[in-house]
């Protein structure tokens, strides 16, 4: 067997599947006899409704059921294991956002439904909303998630401090918008309920809808093996999911409920809009003496959202001095939620373009500003990084990107009328690891079965759980097989914060340990066995077979399980968060990114001509699935930088771009060959010496192109997306 399973450029194992039409994603399931739901949404974003009118609708053909805040079932507004639910659907007259949904139709078929739903008359008593972030009535949440922190007397030290900058940075709301739309498939049978849901977490989902519906959680079950895109937006346990198990139940019947495209801008989420102030002081050499980072983001009004936005402040370089602050302001607008690096996508671009503001002013490289203030401990507690390649990074990044042919002064490269740009920023990501649990199972014929409620949201889990467990067990990859994305498996985290592999690595390392040691029990007394009395520590294992450390004496699992008439042998794994008590701080992934931007000088047009990212991932598992990963985020974070934009009239609250015809995101055309260069080794934290990677595309990615924009016109823009108008 080729042991080299680790590492390698290995194809998705669920490529075939995928490709051939045969996965089974949440819209494909089609139960016997299953109704459709439709959503009524409103057109107001403030006020009540004072009056609903259905009977039309309830009389319409094929339609089932029409259910509304006056006859909806009480649902129970619980805090959910992972993070907060949205509020319970239909449980009040309270208008609070533009889109919110005020009925829910359920007819024979999805047109019936649809037509039924236009029939629904509703008069509204308005109120006017609040939606702009600077709205002076709005109510300012201070400490959200009660960790600002400090360390030194950042007021004194920028006082006194040679050099300051102080800036403000704003970043649009950017809307998820992946592109299979987010569907629910709702079944009863008695008092059991299974849901097919575009969920990023079914252990989660299984918990959030158990206590909404006040059901015990066993009666529960969340099916998601595949996902047509999440970014984020599958975090949360929405309210359409919810609405799809009532109205099953309501008409004793399975029910399908589609999202539209125009609904998936109001009700799955989004990555709230930042208004962020950084003051940074520094001598004339280039030592930062002070940080002090404020970030306000907006969040809707009677929801919850957990994203740190100035926590990259505190960790990203040494400083005596360091502050960092979040503030959520409640307006009308939909429920945020996660998007593709929740917090450091915005906090980082803020901090990154500061940085380099402050080189400009000092007259120094931005790189070697950054090499110069390398935190090589945390800058506020003093621990030690579990590992930290930031400085490789920048080194790699900037060889391969060709750096040093840099002429440092603005507007001075250029190819006839484009003004040529280079830009660069470092990053990190937080580190993320959550309990979960896994299940291995080898049967008599040599093969072997991964179980756990983890999912596979298109970065690759199928594939690197695969590789794992075929390394930990000694098998070929063709004989492992991996079953996720089921809530009656063993429990498991959701798939985000590029935790999960790390994880469910963890996980089976746990199974695997404890299923050896199942073998050996088997054996302790089999006077046949050259593994008789062998404990789990004195073997390996190679080539399907259980081996002794001392002689190399062992036997196949087939050769045990057979000799012992049985089918085969099980056993579960788990593993915990690392505890909060270790003498170094777990770390996540670092990487540094180089841009080259081209300005048409007349029109003010931006072009990304060449984007580098160098990055410290711990051990990389896949590089072909990781450096997609990466890519895919790079993608998502050049949107960010100069197409994506969510906007909401501050008059009506309505989001006026709700369609891809007018919500802009980045398409092949604007993407130039993204190069993706690893570095460094793993990390002690866990056995599998990960970090994760798919959350580190887009931090840094917006402030590397506004810095090369800068670099290219002269002109510092501090709000994204940069738009032409801004360079003209």
């Amino acid at each position: 067997m080729d042991r080299a399973v680790i590492g390698e450029g290995v194809d998705r194992v669920d490529a075939r599947v995928k490709v051939s039409g045969r996965a089974a994603y949440p819209t494909d399931h089609d139960p016997p006899d299953v109704a459709h739901a439709v959503l009524v949404q409103s057109t107001i974003a403030a006020g009540r409704v004072a009056a609903l009118d259905t009977s039309a609708a309830e009389a319409a053909p094929g339609v089932l059921a029409v259910i509304t805040h006056e006859n909806a079932p009480e649902l129970c507004a619980a805090q959910g294991e992972g993070g907060p639910v949205p509020p319970p659907p239909l449980q009040s007259d309270r208008i609070v956002h533009h889109g919110q949904t005020i009925a829910v139709v359920v007819a024979e078929t999805f047109e019936q439904a649809t037509e039924a739903a236009r029939l629904v008359t509703v008069l509204y008593a308005r109120a006017e909303p609040v939606v702009d972030i600077e709205d002076p009535r709005a109510e300012h949440v201070r400490d959200p998630f009660g960790t600002d922190d400090a360390t030194g007397d950042v007021d004194k030290a920028l006082a006194e401090a040679p050099v300051r900058v102080e800036r403000t940075y704003r970043t649009a709301a950017n809307t998820n918008n992946p592109m299979g739309p987010f569907a629910t498939v709702a079944s009863w049978d008695g008092d059991e309920l299974t849901v097919h849901d575009c969920t990023q977490g079914p252990s989660r989902t299984r918990s959030d809808l158990a206590n909404v519906l006040k059901a015990p959680r066993d009666s529960v079950r969340v099916l998601a093996p595949y996902l047509g895109g999440g970014f984020g937006a599958g975090l949360r346990t929405w309210q359409h999911t919810v609405l799809a198990a009532v109205a099953a139940r309501q008409v004793g019947r399975p029910v399908k409920l589609v999202l539209t495209r125009k609904q998936m801008f109001t009700s799955v989420g989004h990555r709230p809009d930042t208004r962020q102030t950084l003051r940074i002081g520094a001598t004339r050499d280039g030592r930062i003496t002070a940080i002090d980072h404020e970030a306000w983001q907006t969040l809707s009004i009677d929801d919850a959202n957990y994203e740190h936005v100035s926590r990259c402040s505190l960790s990203g370089y040494a400083s005596p001095n360091i502050s960092a602050r979040d503030v959520q302001i409640r307006v009308h607008v939909p429920s945020p939620g996660s998007m593709r690096a929740p917090g450091d996508a915005q906090g980082n671009f803020a901090l990154e373009s500061a940085l380099d503001e402050l080189a400009h002013e000092l007259g120094m490289d931005p790189l070697e500003l950054r090499l110069r203030n390398h935190a090589d401990v945390h800058p506020v507690t003093g621990q030690r990084w579990s590992s930290n390649e930031l400085r490789a990074c920048y080194r790699t990044g900037a060889e391969k990107f060709g750096w040093s042919r840099r002429d440092p002064e603005p507007r001075s490269m250029r190819r006839g009328r484009t003004l040529v740009g280079y830009g660069m920023a470092g990053t990190s990501f937080f580190f993320y690891q959550s309990s979960c649990a896994a299940r291995i199972t080898v049967t008599r014929d040599g093969q072997a079965v991964v179980g756990s409620a983890g999912m596979d949201l298109g970065t690759g889990t199928y594939t690197v759980m695969t590789q794992l467990a075929a390394e930990l067990l000694g098998l070929p990859l063709g004989r492992v097989r991996v079953v996720l994305g089921d809530s009656s498996l063993p429990r498991a985290p959701s798939a985000g914060g590029s935790g999960l592999t790390g994880s469910m690595g963890s996980a089976l390392h746990d199974a695997r340990r404890n299923l050896i040691r199942s073998f050996l029990d088997l054996v302790r007394d089999d006077a046949h066995s050259p593994l008789r009395g062998a404990d789990v520590d004195d073997v390996r294992v190679e080539d399907g077979r259980i081996v002794r450390e001392d002689d190399g004496r062992g036997e196949s699992y087939t050769e045990i399980l057979t000799r012992h008439r049985q089918d085969e042998l099980s056993a579960e794994g788990s593993a915990e968060a690392p505890k909060e008590d270790l003498p170094v701080v777990p770390t996540g992934p670092y990487a540094a990114k180089f841009a080259e931007v081209h300005v048409d000088e007349d029109l003010g047009t931006i072009r990304v001509a060449r984007l580098v990212t160098a990055a410290h991932c711990g051990r990389v598992l896949n590089e072909k699935t990781a450096r997609g990963q990466i890519v895919g985020g790079t993608v998502g974070g050049i949107g960010m930088a100069l197409f994506e934009h969510t906007v909401t009239e501050t008059r009506t609250g309505r989001i006026a771009n709700g369609t891809f015809g007018d919500y802009l995101v980045a398409v092949n055309a604007d993407i130039p060959d993204l190069e993706v260069h690893f570095v460094g080794g793993p990390d002690p934290t866990s056995p599998n010496g990960t970090k994760g990677c798919g959350e580190l595309g887009v931090p840094g990615t917006p402030a590397a192109i506004a810095n090369a924009v800068f670099h290219a016109t002269g002109i510092r823009v501090r709000r994204l997306p940069i738009t032409l108008e801004q360079l003209l």
